[in-house]
Order: structure tokens, then C-alpha cells, then sequence
């Protein structure tokens, strides 16, 4: 019986494992193609070398220019500019309300994310949060609720970390957050901040430990290209995502179940069809 546990515990870890490689698969697409279009300009060399831009229609290699310009980062697109990351998006950030009034963390209602959240981080994607804070505590923050598809990242202790939320959520002081409804969407500013933390971190300064802040933050310059080839980068990145979404939910979900489940059958509470029966459900 201990074998036919260890056999049903394996089959499940190896199906969350096979989600987080598709996952790492699908973020490493959405990430050569943003390094193809607003890195190495790929669509615009091929462009001025007389070749048409490969892996994509023609309409969207219409979107792209056959000329370079000079720019503050170098050689850019033609028609494309640079402007302060803080004009592109807004940026806010947030803080922890008084731990020992309970008032502010019961009842538990909003979700409240600090950067030890994505420390174990398998995704880039936020789904769920160790602490939830009370209505009251919520209002102590000033950002409020942050909407879903917010972009985190940490701005200290360590700087970098990133994630795109998919749930309504309130931040710490740990955090820089961009949020949706700026020129450049959280989806494409994931990958530019990725692309550019080194640039981000040399921002940075503090004693205790390094820390960027908003104001340092917010002048870093960033390439804007047309609305028109972001539109349609977020559209395929949005496909790759939701995809992976839906893989990490399920991940989550098996994790979930796998820990509830084990200690039962070792216990001998739980007979192994059973446990099976509920696996079946929860792949279903």
C-alpha cells in the first residue's frame, strides 16, 4: 500500500511539474518575441536590409518602419521615441498597516502581498497571497486595491522580482506596482522591466540594503513605440499568458489537493480509489 501512495504522489507531481515546464515554455515565446521587436528590432533590420520581417503577416509587418534614428538609448526605430518610464505608466506603491491591531487584518477579506510572495515564486503570476488584510486595514493603505493584470515588482530585499496580478490586491512597502491604463500595458512593461533591471537596480541605493525608489524609479528612460505594434505584442503575450494562468491554477490546485489528500491516506482515513476518484475530479 506505502508503494501504490508514493506511486499516486508521484503521478501528481509529475503532472504539476510538466504545467510549470509548459509554462516556462510559453514565457520564453513571449519573451523571444518581445527581445525579436524591441530589443534587436528584428522586423525593422529586415526591414532596411530589403527582406520581409519573418513570423508575422503582413499587416503587422506594415506596423513596423524600414528606417533607424538616433536616440538618449541609441539607435531606435524611426518614429518611435524615449520617455521617462513614469509618463508611460503610473507607478505606486504601497505599506503594511500596524501588525499588532488586529482590527486591520481581521476579518480577512483583501488580498495583501508582500515581496516574500513571489520569493518561491513557479510563475509569473499572482494568484493567491499569505495574508489578506480587514476593510479597515485596507483604507491605511493608500493605493487601495490594486486591479488584476497590475505588474509587482519588488523594490527591495531583493530588487526584481516581477509578477502580473490575477486577483484584486493591496501591496506593501516592498513593491513598485504599474498599473494598467498607461501607454504601456503591464504585460509589455513585465518584459522591459526584465529586459532593463539592470538598469533598474543601478538606480538603486540605501544603507541597510539596497532599494529603488519611486523617484528614482520614474526617470528611467523607456522606448515607446507606436500603440498600434504594443496593441499587438499584448495580444499575443495575452494568448501565452492566459494559457499559462490557467496551467499555474491547476498546478495550484494539485499541490493543494496532493497535500490535503496524503496525510489521509498514510493516515489511513482515505482508501487510494478515493484519493484517485478526487484526482480524476480535479483534472476534469
Amino acid at each position: 500500500m506505502q508503494q501504490r501512495i508514493a506511486e499516486f504522489s508521484a503521478a501528481i507531481n509529475d503532472r504539476i511539474d510538466l504545467l510549470r515546464q509548459t509554462n516556462a515554455t510559453l514565457e520564453s515565446i513571449a519573451q523571444a518575441l518581445f527581445k525579436s521587436w524591441f530589443i534587436d528590432f528584428d522586423p525593422v533590420r529586415a526591414k532596411t536590409e530589403g527582406r520581409e520581417p519573418e513570423g508575422m503577416d503582413a499587416a503587422t509587418a506594415a506596423l513596423f518602419p524600414a528606417e533607424f534614428e538616433e536616440s538618449v538609448l541609441g539607435l531606435i526605430p524611426k518614429g518611435w521615441s524615449v520617455q521617462p518610464i513614469g509618463e508611460l505608466a503610473e507607478a505606486v506603491g504601497g505599506s503594511t498597516p500596524d501588525t499588532k491591531n488586529a482590527a486591520f487584518w481581521e476579518p480577512a477579506l483583501h488580498h495583501w502581498t508582500s515581496p516574500k510572495d513571489l520569493s518561491g515564486a513557479t510563475a509569473p503570476v499572482l494568484l493567491d497571497t499569505e495574508r489578506k488584510v480587514s476593510k479597515a486595514g485596507l483604507a491605511k493603505i493608500s493605493s487601495g486595491l490594486l486591479p488584476v493584470s497590475t505588474l509587482l515588482m519588488s523594490s527591495r530585499a531583493p530588487i526584481g522580482y516581477l509578477s502580473v496580478t490575477r486577483i484584486p490586491v493591496a501591496i506593501n512597502q516592498g513593491y513598485i506596482a504599474m498599473l494598467p491604463g498607461g501607454q504601456l500595458p503591464p504585460l509589455y512593461l513585465y518584459f522591459w522591466c526584465q529586459a532593463n533591471m539592470d538598469a533598474i537596480k543601478g538606480r538603486a541605493n540605501g544603507s541597510t540594503f539596497m532599494e529603488i525608489s519611486k523617484k528614482a524609479f520614474r526617470p528611467i528612460p523607456a522606448l515607446l513605440p507606436p500603440s498600434k505594434v504594443v496593441e499587438q505584442f499584448v495580444e499575443l503575450a495575452k494568448v501565452l499568458f492566459d494559457r499559462l494562468t490557467e496551467n499555474e491554477r491547476q498546478a495550484y490546485s494539485l499541490a493543494n489537493l496532493r497535500d490535503a489528500l496524503l496525510p489521509r491516506l498514510i493516515s489511513g482515513k482515505l482508501r487510494l480509489p478515493e484519493a484517485q476518484a478526487q484526482l480524476e475530479d480535479a483534472l476534469a
